[in-house]
Formats: structure tokens, C-alpha cells, sequence
């Protein structure tokens, strides 16, 4: 194993640190707003560790899931978004 490989392990455990708390964010979270924020940062934190699966797998093809995937995440937090201000 060399040293790039240890990093990107390291990295793979920050970001499931990361994952945790902000899905511990998303279920206590007092208001609607966190837990939209939470759900942005679930989803952040899920298209960097798809990133990295690709790249240690050797498969680029999960980097086209993870845009088309951010894509759709961003499109969801902006109606939810439009939701709270003001209704559907």
C-alpha cells in the first residue's frame, strides 16, 4: 500500500464521520431548515465518496452517476427550498 492509497482511505473515513453526524443532524434537527441543510450536506458528502470509489476503482463511469446525482440533489433542495418561503 502506498501513501496515496492511505490518504484516500483517511479520506474515505472522514467522510463517513461526516455522513454520521449529518444524519444525526437530519433526525434531531429541530426545524425544516436543518434538516434541508443536513440532507445538502448527506448528499455533498455521498457524491465526494462516490468520487473517490471511482478513482480507486478505476471507473469513471461513477462520475457521471455522481454529477446526474448532484444535479438532481441541487434541483430537490431548491424546491424545497421555494416550498418553506412561500408553498408550492
Amino acid at each position: 500500500m502506498n501513501s496515496i492509497d492511505l490518504i484516500v482511505y483517511i479520506a474515505i473515513g472522514i467522510m463517513s464521520l461526516a455522513m454520521l453526524l449529518g444524519l444525526i443532524r437530519f433526525l434531531i434537527g429541530p426545524t425544516v431548515i436543518d434538516r434541508v441543510i443536513a440532507f445538502d450536506a448527506l448528499t455533498i458528502t455521498s457524491l465526494v465518496i462516490i468520487g473517490v470509489i471511482a478513482v480507486l476503482s478505476n471507473r469513471m463511469i461513477y462520475l457521471d452517476v455522481a454529477i446526474v446525482y448532484g444535479l438532481l440533489s441541487f434541483l430537490g433542495v431548491i424546491v424545497v427550498a421555494k416550498y418553506i418561503q412561500r408553498g408550492l
